[in-house]
């Protein structure tokens, strides 16, 4: 397999499974980051500017997708939801998609076809994953409320071996603890 294949699948991986902070920032806090964010593009935008040819290319493509990728992972800790995780995981394969197409353009031929239907597979792969963390979450999310639903049914059921007040005040815990 072609090495940049590897690294192009090994990078979308990572990137698919690396976690996003779940806590909500102070609008503060995201102003601050975001100018930081854009401060770090520049900086390497101007790295690139030195370069020539497809080794500038090549430079642009990582400074953009780093950039895209930082800033969606900064919207997700700002405003987490599941929308939000997907359109990070999205960024991170469009990034190393949009690199690993750079890199081709180093190839001629039939090599550099095959590097190009490579780093496309390697894209789709990426999309895959974070289409399927998707539905993992939710899946996760209907089965911790179905599990929550058989725990308040338990409680309301041991409840129901009590009378007067006792029963009432049981009723009202289980109703207040499992958000009925």
């Amino acid at each position: 397999m072609n090495k940049l294949y590897i690294s192009a699948i090994t990078i979308a991986i990572g990137l698919s499974f690396s976690g996003i902070a779940s806590a909500a920032m102070s609008k503060h806090d995201y102003k601050a980051q975001k100018n930081s964010i854009t401060a770090a593009h520049k900086s390497d935008k101007d790295n690139c500017k030195s370069m020539s040819g497809n080794a500038k290319d090549i430079c642009m493509a990582e400074a953009t997708g780093k950039e895209k990728v930082a800033m969606a992972e900064l919207e997700a800790n700002y405003k987490p939801s599941n929308e939000a995780r997907r359109k990070v995981g999205h960024e991170k394969a469009e990034a190393v998609y949009k690199v690993a197409r750079e890199k081709c353009d180093d190839q001629g031929g039939n090599a550099k076809d095959i590097c190009i239907k490579e780093a496309e597979a390697a894209m789709k792969l990426a999309k895959a994953d974070a289409k399927a963390s998707k539905k993992v979450a939710e899946a996760r999310k209907d089965a911790t409320e179905e599990k929550r639903e058989a725990e308040y049914s338990v409680a309301k059921e041991k409840c129901e071996s009590l009378a007067g007040p006792a029963k009432d005040s049981c009723i009202a815990d289980a109703k207040a603890l499992y958000k009925k």
